[in-house]
């Protein structure tokens, strides 16, 4: 079969060579990592399930602030920004080509410059004094008397966090559901029309949404590994890791706490090893809602 069909295997041949040398080979690695103690100078001693025994029973910082951040984050973030996404994409798909191409770089692109837009502008915007956009806003409007110090107080630095999660949550997932959106055959609404479709609402959940099950998967798998990825957030805003009092502490600071500050990299490893779990867990309950089914 495979002689046969040459061509096609050709084709892939590249990209499975790229997958298998910077996917497979570093998770195997990480997963047999996750099993010994290493610190990146002697060699590896095998633990077997030492690593997660600690982790799971013994590691304080991960089951009081990391583990439950990490949900909380993610269930916020994933979720509101995957339904943020789409409604955002709906939007565009309702105006002409110009605006809505201008329109859909000018939301894409935090997506792109997060790093340098939360140095650049989200600082400037949570300054603890009086010269910080927030704290300057809210003083002119009566709402505060003196400057909060937003990166050191504790009941701020999540909900600041998952703002600036959203407001770059619009990346390839935000491009896929727009091109779906795009892609849906007008004469399916003209059809629905006659069978009794009245409203936008009817619309979209009718017509729009099992059309484009292919792009809802993707915009929704992409949001999850997002959502779980973001970490690097409170450590730019707040110049730390760990996050003050472990306020915005999740697992990638506890994988980079571990590994590349401790150097305990086999720990760090099985700390990376549950957060891929918890990715593929969530990304499966994606796939049931939105898979196509024969």
């Amino acid at each position: 079969m495979i002689t046969k069909r040459r061509t096609p295997y050709l084709f892939l041949l590249p990209y499975l060579v790229l997958f298998t040398v910077f996917i497979i080979i570093p998770t195997a690695m990480a997963i047999g990592l996750s099993f010994t103690n290493y610190n990146a100078v002697q060699a590896p001693q095998f633990v077997g399930l030492t690593n997660y025994i600690n982790l799971l029973t013994q590691d304080t910082i991960f089951l009081q602030y990391v583990l439950p951040n990490t949900i909380l984050f993610s269930l916020v973030v994933g979720p509101v920004g995957y339904m943020l996404a789409f409604f955002l994409a709906w939007s565009l798909s309702q105006l002409t080509k110009l605006p809505r191409t201008i329109l859909a770089l000018i939301l894409y692109s935090p997506s792109m410059t997060m790093g340098v837009a939360m140095t650049v502008m989200w600082r400037v915007v949570f300054l603890g004094n009086q010269s910080g956009i927030a704290n300057y806003v809210l003083t002119q409007l009566g709402i505060i008397t003196e400057p909060i110090i937003w990166m050191l107080n504790t009941t701020y630095i999540m909900p600041i966090v998952i703002i600036v999660a959203l407001w770059g949550s619009m990346g390839v997932g935000f491009l896929a559901m727009l091109a779906g959106l795009l892609d849906v055959n007008p004469e399916l609404y003209e059809a629905a029309a006659i069978d009794g479709v009245r409203n936008r609402f009817q619309e979209v959940f009718y017509i729009t949404i099992p059309s484009m099950k292919p792009q809802m998967l993707f915009g929704a798998v992409m949001s999850i590994v997002n959502a779980f990825q973001a970490g690097n957030i409170g450590v730019m805003l707040t110049g730390s890791n760990p996050t003050p009092q472990y306020a915005a502490q999740l697992m990638t600071n506890h994988i980079e706490d571990y590994g590349f500050t401790r150097y305990e990299m086999g720990y760090a490893a099985a700390v990376s090893v549950g957060l891929l779990a918890l990715i593929y867990a969530f990304s499966f309950v994606a796939r049931m809602l939105f898979a196509e089914k024969d």
